[in-house]
């Protein structure tokens, strides 16, 4: 039987190392990459074609759920499996919402991982016990309501919250991104127009929320 071909997102060498580890005892998965920052990620998905991505959230560069996003808009046919240490319900509601089909804490056991990677395998979405058992229960609602609210970001406007909520001034988010000065004031002003947040502040607290920092 042929193996599921995985790559492994993480900024921390420790922890693909001790996931390779694991994947390696299984006898239905092989490890064939990994990296450790969002952009690294799409451009080697788009060189080994893996069945599944193990992605973590908070990453260098592009977060793993924007990354996962950007992924799936390209090669919808992989499956993303988000492990995080964000029990938070807020965090499990943002990965479905970017497309991720399991959402996995990092203190799981090993059998849990697997169990997980089987499932989605099948086409199932998993979900660690440990998080918010109404999560799928109340996402498509919810999910309608925040969209009524505010509206879908574009990615470049994600990329600009990402980058104010971590604190970058105008002129390092413009140097950053190659735009002008103006062109990030401009997408700041239509950012607080359209999530009627008119403070930084807020937006900082909005992109928590949202799952961007």
């Amino acid at each position: 039987m042929k193996r599921a071909r995985v790559l492994l997102a993480d900024d921390h060498t420790l922890v693909r190392a001790g996931l390779r580890k694991l994947l390696e005892s299984m006898p239905d998965f092989e490890v064939v990459g990994e990296v450790g920052d969002g952009l690294a990620l799409l451009d080697l998905a788009d060189q080994l074609q893996p069945d599944l991505v193990l992605m973590d959230i908070a990453m260098p560069g592009i977060n793993g759920l924007e990354a996962t996003a950007r992924l799936l808009k390209v090669r919808p046919d992989i499956r993303v499996l988000i492990l995080s240490m964000h029990q938070n319900e807020e965090y499990v509601r943002q990965a479905l919402r970017h497309g991720a089909v399991a959402y996995l804490l990092k203190d799981a056991a090993p059998m849990e991982l697997e169990m997980a990677l089987t499932a989605v395998l099948r086409g199932e979405t998993y979900l660690s016990p440990a998080v918010s058992r109404g999560v799928l229960s109340d996402y498509v609602q919810r999910l309608r309501g925040d969209e009524k609210a505010a509206g879908p970001l574009t990615p470049r406007q994600r990329e600009v919250l990402q980058l104010i909520a971590q604190g970058k001034s105008t002129k390092e988010i413009a140097r950053g991104l190659d735009l002008s000065v103006k062109t990030v004031e401009t997408h700041r002003s239509q950012l607080m127009k359209q999530l009627d947040i008119h403070e930084v502040a807020g937006l900082v607290r909005y992109a928590m929320r949202a799952g961007l920092v």
